[in-house]
């Protein structure tokens, strides 16, 4: 009976075409994504090492030019006390020791030259004359400024450190007249000004000078410290809060401390004055932002692109879904018919079984009442000789011989015997089928067909030949249907052979691999074999035959596992052969 099927023949095609396409859908994704990364890691690369050596070279270039500033301030108020020395206005003032107009004069020399505050101090060491007038009077001869001009015959640079931490820086030169020191001229050099100067930036600015001691800073915690000492400072409100945090080159620091932006690029610059260095720390955070402003860019443009994918993927998906739902609609509508079919289907097979049973039933029974007139006459025969014996018993009882009448009612009992024997195989082929399978001997049921053809075979003059082996034969099966494969096939080779003058029927079963039984006659042959096996086919005349005998006789071979197959044999005549699967350990069932 057929099962519903699946319709599979749109569906897989379709089935088939989004698992590849998702797969391509796959590959493609992780092919932007692989891209996106390689981009993204190569653009971080190339970008934060050509930002950093950007941001490197502006930093030198920034310290050389405060380095250059501070130079030049340096050597600009180096000058003045030299030239102040020979002015004959201060010297006269020394010696007269009227100040009245020296003060005025110091203040125009300020505006003309810049400098930050001028001092004129007597012998003594008290400022005589100042441009911040308040000053005068004060006595600096303990300064180390005024110490040091004394002593020396050149012009002297020296710094002093307020208690308030700040330092200042001063030039002096000692004014002489008539081979006697007359009083000491000082410059103060205000360099705190580039200090306001570079907290404008974001670079934290150090001056050290020979001793490693800071004299400027942008932080104004660290004058007075070493690089070192300042560095460990913290101070919450700086800009360089992360320049003092590393101290070490941004080169040797982990990729980490690059990615959040805690490095500081390092430089130095030495100033052509009394040995100071000038020390910048760059923070590395500015290379950051500007990378990852690109790298922001590079990735909303692959955003982009993937969001532009997934909006062309869902698109498809959707017009892929509501095609599907309308196929599924189709597909429903289809099984449904389909389940309609199968059910017509099944009613017609149950009705064509039906037939083929009463077909197979009716073939048997018109088999049966061919052979009625066989077994009619076979019983006749019986019935006359136990006549026969009767009255001869009868006789000899009379005749007071009762051992020789009881040979007679002997002989009477077998032919009732031989009778029933006849009369039950007949009943048993008339019988339908079993569905149940029992172990069987092929012998068996050779022997009981061959029996109940017995009478036909003799009314044609047909000679039979049966050769069966010694062991049985078993098998799994039906014993009445193989029976009625087997009348069949001798029905048919008794047909075919009736016009020879010596009709002739061999029967052969041999067991090896399979039970082989083998039915041949010496008739003319067969001359379509394509369609021997199909229903209502015949050779026979009309009336004699509906040719459903050896269809049905291979559909019983078929159910019990076999092949039924004809041939012409070499030397005239149809061979049949029946192959039947044999019964393992079932040769002691047979016995």
């Amino acid at each position: 009976m057929a099962e519903p099927a699946d319709v599979k023949t749109d569906e897989s095609d379709d089935r088939s075409g989004p698992v590849g396409l998702n797969w391509r859908i796959r590959l493609a994704l992780i092919t932007i994504f692989a891209v996106a990364a390689a981009v993204i890691w190569t653009t971080n690369q190339l970008l934060t090492q050509r930002f950093t050596e950007t941001t490197k070279n502006r930093a030198e270039v920034r310290l050389a030019l405060y380095s250059g500033n501070v130079t030049s301030e340096l050597q600009e108020s180096a000058i003045v006390p030299q030239l102040l020395a020979r002015d004959p206005a201060l010297i006269g003032a020394l010696n007269s020791g009227d100040y009245s107009q020296s003060s005025q004069r110091l203040i125009s020399y300020q505006e003309e030259i810049g400098a930050a505050e001028l001092l004129l101090m007597d012998r003594d060491g008290r400022v005589v004359a100042a441009t911040d007038r308040a000053l005068i009077g004060t006595d600096n001869r303990q300064q180390n400024y005024v110490v040091a001009a004394f002593r020396s015959n050149e012009t002297v640079f020296t710094q002093a450190r307020h208690e308030s931490g700040a330092v200042e820086f001063y030039y002096a030169r000692k004014i002489e007249t008539g081979g006697a020191v007359a009083g000491v001229i000082a410059v103060r050099v205000d360099l705190r000004q580039f200090e306001d100067r570079w907290q404008g930036t974001s670079d934290a600015v150090m001056i050290v000078d020979s001793a490693g001691e800071i004299i400027l800073a942008t932080e104004p915690r660290w004058r007075g410290l070493t690089e070192e000492e300042a560095l460990a400072l913290r101070s919450p409100i700086s800009a360089i809060r992360r320049a003092i945090e590393v101290t070490i080159d941004w080169t040797a620091l982990p990729v980490e401390s690059l990615l959040t932006g805690t490095a500081v690029l390092r430089s130095e610059t030495r100033i052509a004055f009394q040995g100071w260095r000038m020390v910048s720390y760059t923070t590395y955070a500015s290379v950051r932002e500007r990378v990852n402003g690109v790298l922001a860019l590079e990735i909303m443009a692959f955003a982009i692109i993937l969001a532009t994918a997934f909006y062309v993927l869902s698109r498809r998906a959707l017009s892929r879904s509501m095609f599907f739902q309308r196929e599924s609609a189709d597909l429903r509508r289809l099984n449904e018919r389909l389940q309609r079919e199968v059910a017509e289907r099944q009613k017609v097979e149950k009705t064509l079984e039906v037939a083929e049973q009463t077909l197979a039933q009716s073939s048997k029974l018109a088999a049966l009442g061919e052979m009625s007139a066989g077994v009619s006459h076979e019983l006749n025969q019986p019935l006359a000789a136990m006549k026969t014996y009767l009255a001869g018993a009868k006789l000899l009882l009379q005749r007071k011989r009762p051992d020789e009448a009881l040979s007679s009612f002997q002989r009477i009992d077998d032919l009732i015997e031989r009778m029933s024997a006849i009369t039950r195989q007949l009943k048993s082929y008339a019988r339908k089928g079993e569905d149940a399978f029992d172990i069987i001997d092929v012998r068996e049921s050779v022997r009981a067909a061959v029996t109940l053809m017995e009478p036909q075979l003799r009314d044609h003059s047909a000679r039979i030949q049966v050769d069966l082996p010694d062991l049985p034969v078993p098998i799994n099966g039906d014993r009445l249907r193989l029976e009625q494969v087997i009348v069949n096939l001798l029905r048919n080779a008794l047909d075919a052979s009736r016009n020879k003058a010596y009709p002739m029927v061999n029967v052969l079963l041999a067991s090896g691999e399979t039970a082989v039984l083998t039915v041949r006659d010496n008739g003319p042959g067969i001359a379509d074999l394509d369609a021997l096996f199909e229903p209502f086919y015949t050779t026979k005349a009309p009336g004699e035959g509906v040719g459903l005998g050896l269809a049905i006789s291979s559909g019983i071979v078929n159910d019990l596992g076999g092949r039924l197959t004809a041939r012409n044999g070499q030397g005239g005549g149809a061979v049949f052969e029946v192959q039947l699967p044999l019964a393992l350990g079932g040769q002691e069932a047979a016995e």
